[in-house]
């Protein structure tokens, strides 16, 4: 019969060992997939074998089972990562974990069992992804690509110093490796969009600039990434993101930059307006940037204003309010005028509007009007309003 505190300072010991000095180990283990895992099982026994000699063998079996689950999978949240179903993961603290199942939010009852094992988590889940966290970096976001096969895992990951309840806050967004494609949306049933107005966008997009917009977790980057698929393969293509949620499955000529966070105050760092304005030194002929939040949106305005075909997703409310959010990001950074800012999106020519992972709104932009000072729309598409002005 195993004993459990025998158990969990064993646990420890391999964790500390594993976590301290071999971190380089783990991280090229982790990129073998399934073969990594058993060489580490063998590596962890061997180890465990010298250092507990006196224990009980089934107590070094269940401990290191238990930290190969920690290190390579994640822990008790390895079954909501690999539900397919499940798109976000919300751990407010060690008892309290909220999933989002098919659009709908809940309590699960997923939970660690004790606040020392959720911190223990947590430093395991930093120590493998190589992310530090202090008082200097009480925010991180950071990805994993490899773990899970199916997903790509979003981490933002908020410390104790920052949070009024003390406890770790881990958001975790699954983002699907295999992405659906255009098709794939369409043909749902009720899909996000039809065969018609997908057939539509591709259009837009291949002759203009285009905008997408919504709340939280309501389409935006899934769309993005399908729409960008159908580019022409002989147009180049610059993605810029903060996440890594766009890839291409079958584009010859698409470049993907990603920002950089720092681990402290004196480490170097890129943002979103670092690459913005690298990739205006590039030969591109498409200036994609996975979601538009800050000082980058100049830089975007600026490739639409010089000829490239962007698109961006933003928050916004409706199709016919995006356009004004992404002038008030622009003039974080910029000495142009609002007015100024808005003549520079003629380009621009489709803004969509997303809502519980739908298209639920399409807009198409006719240009700035000088005499009233405002962009000038016309609404094609409105599903509430049962509106459908689309001609393909």
């Amino acid at each position: 019969m195993s004993n459990n505190n025998s158990v969990e300072r064993i646990y420890k010991g391999l964790m500390n060992f594993y976590t301290r000095d071999s971190g380089d180990l783990l991280m090229r283990l982790k990129k073998e997939g399934h073969a990594g895992v058993e060489k580490f099982k063998t590596d962890a026994l061997k180890s465990a074998r010298e250092l507990f000699s006196a224990d009980d063998i089934s107590d070094i079996n269940i401990a290191v089972s238990k930290l190969t689950e920690n290190l390579f999978g994640y822990s008790v949240l390895t079954s909501a990562i690999k539900d397919k179903t499940v798109s976000d993961i919300k751990v407010h603290d060690w008892n309290k974990i909220v999933i989002k199942r098919k659009g709908k939010k809940f309590l699960s009852d997923i939970s660690f069992n004790s606040p020392e094992e959720y911190k223990r988590f947590i430093e395991s889940v930093t120590t493998r992804n190589k992310v530090n966290i202090s008082n200097v970096n009480a925010i991180r976001r950071f990805t994993d690509n490899d773990t899970d096969g199916d997903s790509i895992l979003r981490f933002t990951l908020v410390t104790p110093y920052l949070t009024t309840n003390e406890n770790y806050e881990l958001i975790i967004r699954k983002v699907p490796k295999n992405f659906p494609e255009l098709e794939d949306l369409s043909e749902d049933d009720p899909g996000m969009l039809s065969p018609q107005i997908a057939n539509y966008l591709k259009e837009r997009l291949r002759n203009g600039s285009m905008l997408i917009c919504g709340a939280n977790s309501s389409g935006k980057t899934t769309i993005l990434n399908a729409l960008k698929e159908k580019i022409p393969t002989d147009k180049s293509v610059l993605v810029l993101q903060q996440a890594e949620e766009l890839t291409t499955k079958n584009h010859p000529d698409m470049i993907f930059l990603h920002s950089v966070e720092g681990n402290g105050e004196s480490d170097t760092r890129y943002d979103l307006k670092d690459l913005s304005i690298a990739g205006l030194t590039m030969d591109i002929d498409y200036f994609i940037i996975g979601e538009t939040k800050g000082a980058e949106a100049a830089y975007l305005l600026n490739a639409s204003y010089t000829g490239h075909i962007c698109a961006t997703t933003i928050h916004a409310y409706s199709s016919q309010s995006a356009l004004d959010k992404l002038v008030d990001y622009a003039k974080y950074t910029s000495d142009y005028s609002k007015k100024e800012l808005m003549a520079m999106l003629s380009n621009f020519k489709t803004v969509i509007f997303m809502k519980d992972y739908k298209v639920e709104e399409i807009s198409e932009v006719n240009g700035f009007n000088e005499e009233i000072s405002k962009m000038d729309y016309t609404k094609v598409f409105s599903r509430s309003e049962g509106i459908n002005d689309i001609d393909m």
